[in-house]
């Protein structure tokens, strides 16, 4: 049965939920030993004293925190704060105790040794019978796990997400391969995809090695004309790095360029010879590549169908958001690429 309480002289309170008679009379000292044994930390602090320092520490906070009694009693609890504590939710608890509200808040704490932990904070002002301010209580539950787990599956659905969006980009980049390749029998269509296909595995390698970011234009470049040409091409320009989501389309227009300068172009002759230059227009935001052949022979069939002109259009246009001109001169083929960048 629930009796009538009126709080003791000197500290105000809300009355127990139930209690026996008993019970009321030993209320302070059931209360400091609830407080002591509980397994929740938990510290009162005096704001009427210089800088509000701890009164009362119980051992679950000790063993929460890794201090001793003596290094705790007396000092302030931003103790736990450190490099990497949010300041807004510092912000924040500076704010409650200015105002004597409570304060509920998540953050960052180190302990004495220096290992972090994340700390649901739950601070609430006590005042005695005049409404005056007189101690804080301040309780702590280490939700560190949780945060991780949280993390975890925020990674995990960050994760899905990157997947499905590289697999879309993949399965487009296919596509217009399968729709765009044009040949004159079955064999030499299968070739052709075969062909361009093994290109694109080549982008994804490259993708993989470089963790699907900040890819080396000079690598994608390089990866793409080597097998064809080694030692026959000029590359040169600074260090750019590319998007993972450009690396696709762009290798499999440079694929496109090599393999019409081997079948075609002036890499059909001995003395024929490539050069790819690039810069980076920093204030336009754009990425002017220019290939460059020389010594080859005069154009022998329409150059726009022989360089698979309405694949590299659809992907300049579509999917790189870029512009390609071409010029076929004499000796070979001239292109000028230019490309959006990131910032």
């Amino acid at each position: 049965m629930t009796e009538s309480f009126e709080p003791s002289p000197g500290l105000r309170g809300d009355a127990p939920a139930a209690a026996t008679s008993h019970g009321l009379s030993d209320r302070k000292e059931l209360a400091f030993i609830s407080v002591e044994r509980t397994r929740m930390p938990m510290v009162v602090t005096d704001p009427r004293q210089a800088d509000n320092p701890i009164v009362l520490a119980n051992a679950a906070f000790l063993d929460l925190s890794g201090y001793r009694a003596d290094e705790i009693i007396g000092r302030n609890c931003r103790l736990l704060q450190g490099e990497d504590t949010c300041k807004t939710a510092i912000a924040e608890i500076s704010e409650g105790v200015a105002k004597e509200r409570e304060v509920n808040v998540e953050i960052l704490n180190y302990r004495k040794d220096g290992s972090s932990f994340w700390n649901q904070l739950h601070l609430s002002p006590i005042h005695d019978d005049e409404g005056r301010l007189i101690y804080y209580f301040g309780s702590q539950l280490d939700v560190t796990h949780r945060r991780r787990m949280e993390a975890l599956e925020a990674a995990e659905r960050r994760l899905l997400e990157e997947v499905d969006h590289r697999a879309m980009n993949a399965l487009a980049t296919v596509d217009s391969i399968v729709r765009l390749t044009k040949a004159h029998t079955v064999a030499l269509y299968a070739a052709a995809v075969q062909r361009r296909v093994h290109s694109l595995a080549k982008a994804h390698h490259i993708l993989s090695r470089w963790r699907w970011r900040d890819i080396p234009l000079a690598s994608l470049i390089q990866g793409q004309i080597e097998p064809f040409a080694k030692g026959r091409v000029d590359m040169r320009g600074p260090e750019v790095f590319l998007e993972a989501p450009i690396v696709q389309p762009l290798s499999l227009v440079v694929h496109e360029l090599i393999a019409n300068a081997v079948t075609h172009g002036a890499l059909t002759q001995p003395t024929g010879s490539l050069r790819v230059h690039w810069s980076r227009d920093v204030e336009r935001r754009r990425l002017e590549l220019d290939w460059h052949e020389t010594g080859g022979p005069a154009p022998a069939i329409d150059p726009p169908s022989g360089l698979g002109a309405t694949m590299i259009k659809k992907l300049v246009d579509r999917q790189l958001q870029g512009r390609l001109s071409r010029t076929w001169a004499p000796d070979g083929l001239k292109a000028h690429l230019s490309l959006p960048m990131a910032a």
